[in-house]
């Protein structure tokens, strides 16, 4: 259904070294997933919070695995990111494993959290619906947006974050686009993104550089429950300039990249990794 034509940089094999801590947010698949590992063959330490049921630890386990054995540490939480209390007590771990090490203990801090609702707003015809409610736009707001700012807060606050650090958070089309029954997702990409316009104004002078990756259609487990997926991925397919969809690992790339000392006068943005896609849609 996709097609692998068109240059793909391996970012593995770029010269480029980083180094302390990594906090991921929805670290246990597609882009979190490929963000981890990159980040550690990078230099990197990994704190990866993720929410996984016993079915699919395995998984949790191999990306444990695959970060250990290029020598870095990796400590994951089985948590919900979202979760007030949860978070602090994994914030205060955070404080209390990197103390004594050098500022920033936190070098980077990726917000990629894909948990929300997926009803329409309206009913479609006079037949009944489940449409979203409240509970649904509330819960799906605070997870995939608010939640950036509850931790950029906490982590701030605890002195763990500092001059070089660096804070992404995943974004989509959707926050420009309409996508059926994508309503409630849509808002909350919206508002993370002017989450990460104000936290970039606020932070500048802390040196803290902050940016919104809008990939292109990446066939995760999360694009697989939108419905018209598979007609999702063949339009993308069809109209990116390179014939290809985007992969997680092209946006671990830019991650990797971005992380970089020289690159910390890029804040403020949302940026496209997505080969051009979006341009050509």
């Amino acid at each position: 259904m996709t097609s692998t034509s068109g240059s793909q940089t391996e970012p593995s094999s770029l010269p480029l070294q980083l180094s302390g801590w990594a906090v991921i947010l929805g670290a246990s698949s597609g882009f979190g997933e490929a963000i981890s590992l990159e980040l550690a063959r990078r230099g990197m330490d990994i704190v990866g919070v993720h929410l996984d049921r016993r079915s699919t630890m395995p998984n949790v386990e191999r990306i444990v695995a695959g970060i250990k054995a290029v020598g870095r540490q990796a400590v994951f939480f089985n948590q919900n990111a979202a979760d007030e209390q949860k978070r602090k007590e994994i914030c205060d771990q955070i404080a209390e494993r990197t103390q004594g090490q050098a500022m920033p203990k936190v070098r980077v801090l990726v917000h990629s959290l894909a948990f929300g609702t997926l009803r329409p707003f309206v009913p479609p015809s006079s037949e009944p619906a489940d449409l979203i409610g409240k509970s649904h736009m509330d819960m799906t707001c605070d997870v995939m947006a608010h939640s950036l700012l509850y931790w950029t807060q906490d982590l701030l606050s605890l002195g763990l974050l500092g001059a070089g650090s660096r804070i992404f958070a995943m974004t989509s089309s959707g926050s420009h686009r309409v996508i059926g029954q994508y309503g409630a997702v849509s808002a909350a990409k919206s508002a993370l993104e002017s989450h990460c316009r104000q936290l970039a104004f606020e932070l500048a002078p802390r040196g803290i550089a902050v940016n919104a990756l809008c990939a292109g259609v990446t066939d995760t487990p999360a694009l697989r429950k939108i419905p018209g997926n598979e007609r999702m991925i063949a339009i993308a397919t069809e109209r990116n300039p390179t014939h290809r969809l985007t992969t997680p690992q092209d946006v671990a790339g830019a991650v990797a990249v971005l992380s970089h000392p020289l690159a910390g006068w890029i804040s403020g943005n949302v940026i496209n990794v997505d080969g051009g896609e979006d341009i050509a849609g």
